[in-house]
């Protein structure tokens, strides 16, 4: 699984997914990239966008996009938060078909 985690999110998350491709938007030098451009750039080369941005979904739409997006609600964003929850994400990115929005909240 390809997987991009969004600069919101602690890039330490990818610690819930060995095996499997995660890159950031800092690593793939996005950083000045606004959503819908992001998107468009990450579509093909990712299978899923983890963000903590609750209002992407709302602002782009994603229906007729080649990526899926799990969308992370949670009261911190560190490790220590993220950690008990690492199957529920994992299972959650897995899930996530392109086109699609998921909302897990930990």
């Amino acid at each position: 699984m390809r997987i991009l985690l969004d600069e919101c999110v602690n890039p330490r998350l990818r610690l819930a997914f060995p095996g499997d491709e995660v890159k950031t938007i800092s690593e793939m030098d996005w950083r000045s990239m606004r959503n819908g451009q992001l998107l468009k750039e990450a579509a093909g080369r990712f299978d899923v966008f983890i963000t903590l941005d609750q209002s992407l979904q709302s602002q782009n739409p994603i229906h007729d996009r080649p990526i899926g997006v799990l969308v992370l609600v949670t009261p911190f964003n560190d490790l220590a938060t993220y950690r008990p929850h690492f199957a529920r994400i994992r299972d959650s990115a897995r899930r996530t078909k392109a086109g699609q929005v998921k909302v897990l909240e930990i």
